[in-house]
């Protein structure tokens, strides 16, 4: 992959500071956490940032709060509108809510039924989808046209990216320099507003980003030079069953990322686990997912490097929670 562009992308670390302010008590500044045991068998120092404590149980009110919260006076009268298959859905709906601004969530059939309740709880209205029928961009864009309503897309936008980026920036407040940080990717949103963080703060740190194995199509567009689209992935990461990069966040990724590695569901089982029995953290598959690239070797870290892994959600259906401890 290429090294950082001098400029021209579409976010800035102003644009993560902006961001920053803006969700200034609004978002928790979820803890960083350690563990001796996880170290030792690692060989590294290993920084968890915990967006499992997150509003929401996740990273994503971050950017949900961030682009709401900027959208002129006349978009905000006529409501918001997101697809997701959660975590981005309950983000959208809590920042809606906390504005005052009507929100629809369009949710894929197959979403955790947890995460279905929890994006109703925070107000907003629920319209479910088939993602075999339709893509996620096209049942949001469906109903933004049909209603009126401004669509929050769940990445592939500025103001997304920026929020996201926020989580980086309070691990560098509390952390320090970092030689490595191993980010979940899905659409690339986080990767995005992580990168830019890593690389202003500390230019020489490693940035790579972690999908699992049968949703590569990060993988298969750097193999290509451009996103690619796959088939409807499988996974028990539903948070990162993306189909396609972003066309915003592969700009960003391909200039500011070192490596994308991937890991099978079996290494992100194992993963939970550890994260479940050493940290005793409730933690989803996607949020499992960046240790599982650390456990695997897969990340390509050198021992003994200070390195982030971002644990970004803990909203997993209890259970698939019981079928993964229980099966150790």
């Amino acid at each position: 992959m290429t090294g950082p562009a001098p400029g021209g992308l579409p976010i800035s670390m102003g644009d993560v500071r902006a961001a920053a302010g803006r969700l200034q008590g609004v978002v928790n500044r979820t803890p960083c956490q350690s563990s001796r045991w996880l170290n030792s068998q690692l060989g590294l120092e290993a920084v968890f940032k915990c967006e499992n404590l997150q509003r929401t149980g996740s990273f994503k009110i971050r950017g949900a709060y961030n682009a709401i919260a900027s959208l002129p006076d006349h978009d905000r009268k006529h409501g918001v509108v997101a697809a997701s298959s959660g975590n981005h859905a309950q983000g959208v709906a809590l920042s809606a809510s906390l504005l005052g601004i009507h929100a629809v969530i369009c949710m894929p059939t197959d979403a955790p039924e947890s995460k279905k309740a929890a994006t109703r709880d925070y107000g907003a209205e629920v319209i479910e989808y088939d993602r075999q029928q339709e893509t996620l961009e096209g049942v949001m864009e469906r109903v933004a046209a049909e209603r009126g309503m401004t669509p929050i897309p769940p990445f592939d936008h500025p103001a997304i990216m920026a929020g996201q980026g926020t989580l980086a920036l309070e691990l560098w407040e509390e952390a320090g320099p970092l030689d490595a940080l191993v980010v979940p990717l899905g659409g690339g949103g986080l990767l995005s507003g992580c990168a830019t963080v890593a690389k202003a703060l500390s230019p020489g740190c490693r940035v790579v980003g972690v999908e699992p194995e049968t949703a590569n199509d990060w993988v298969l567009s750097i193999a290509r030079g451009e996103p690619v689209t796959i088939d409807p992935p499988s996974t028990i990461a539903d948070g990162v069953r993306t189909r396609r990069p972003g066309n915003i966040t592969w700009q960003q990724v391909r200039a500011l990322v070192d490596d994308i590695v991937t890991v099978s569901d079996d290494d992100i089982r194992d993963a939970m686990r550890r994260i479940v029995q050493r940290m005793k953290l409730v933690v989803e598959p996607s949020g499992a997912i960046a240790l599982a690239a650390l456990v695997t070797g897969a990340a390509g870290i050198p021992p003994g490097a200070r390195t982030g892994v971002v644990i970004s959600g803990g909203n997993v259906d209890p259970a698939v929670l019981c079928e993964v401890i229980t099966a150790a």
